[in-house]
């Protein structure tokens, strides 16, 4: 079992169910393109299934927790984190906040000083596969083992 998935939003919020809706709000995936750090734990699966339609997750990995906390990372007034907000939450350094939110020892949610998501661009040069099909049929959808490369393009 995973540690932790990073989950991306890639479709937007028109004509969506309201449980598909709640499940998303519930991941904090509010809008399109968010992404965020879920800890793995008995419901998650499901959750991620539920709206596999919607949002592409992989497990994730200390490197790209650490390059997403780094770049995209902010806290209240959509500020960068600094080292200081970091000692607040109990880690010293952002290496250590990422170890953590890559093992699964804790989540973003429970982290006040730091907002639970990561606002990501479009991706550059576009989506190389489609956005309407899951990973298996050649699309983006889903479980993606190819979501490194298409978040660093998001960065």
């Amino acid at each position: 079992m995973a540690g932790a998935y990073l989950v991306v939003r890639i479709k937007g919020e028109a004509d969506v169910p309201h449980w598909a809706e709640m499940t998303l709000r519930l991941l904090k995936l509010e809008k399109k393109y968010r992404a965020t750090i879920i800890p793995s734990r008995e419901n998650v699966p499901g959750m991620l299934n539920k709206v596999k339609h919607y949002i592409a997750w992989k497990e994730i990995d200390v490197e790209m927790a650490t390059e997403l906390l780094n770049k995209k990372g902010r806290r209240t007034g959509y500020k960068r984190i600094t080292s200081s907000n970091i000692r607040q939450t109990g880690y010293r350094t952002i290496d250590a906040l990422a170890s953590a939110l890559a093992d699964g020892s804790t989540s973003m949610t429970k982290i006040k000083s730091i907002k639970p998501w990561f606002a990501l661009a479009p991706p550059r040069h576009g989506f190389r596969k489609s956005t309407k099909r899951m990973y298996g049929q050649n699309g983006v959808l889903g479980q993606n083992k190819d979501l490194d490369e298409l978040v660093r393009r998001m960065i």
